[in-house]
């Protein structure tokens, strides 16, 4: 992982977070593409390798589920203030910074700090996963 893609509903400034750590990243509305749906947001981030990150928990599950291969979803499950973010996406990066890839993996971060890290992909997902954040798998 080293393109990240931050969702519009997210704030601008974890561009900053990201770039921080030597990480390539860019805000959809940056590339012109605030307000696109999320169906036309997933192959534009699959295409161009990246990471995306975005609080858009059920419908970028069911997205990422539909795809054999991406380069990892990362979800910031509470909707919180532009801090609040900051501090999230600084541990979650903290975290994947130290696996070998995020290639097929779901991250999600809760507002404890709580991280979770499993596979998301065609072949591995649970379908009621999307619908119950606070469900361990």
């Amino acid at each position: 992982m080293d393109r990240l893609l931050i969702d519009g509903c997210l704030s601008q400034a974890l561009v900053a977070v990201a770039k921080a750590r030597g990480l390539h990243a860019d805000h959809v509305v940056w590339l012109g593409k605030g307000g696109l749906q999320d169906w036309t947001l997933v192959p534009f981030a699959l295409d161009h390798d990246y990471t995306f990150v975005t609080n858009n928990r059920r419908d970028f599950l069911r997205q990422y589920a539909q795809g054999s291969a991406h380069d990892g979803l990362i979800i910031l499950v509470p909707m919180v203030k532009r801090g609040e973010q900051i501090r999230l996406l600084g541990l979650v990066l903290d975290k994947i910074q130290s696996m070998p890839d995020t290639v097929n993996k779901l991250v999600e971060i809760f507002s404890g700090g709580e991280i979770r890290v499993r596979d998301w992909s065609e072949q591995d997902n649970d379908s009621d996963y999307s619908s119950t954040p606070g469900r361990l798998a």
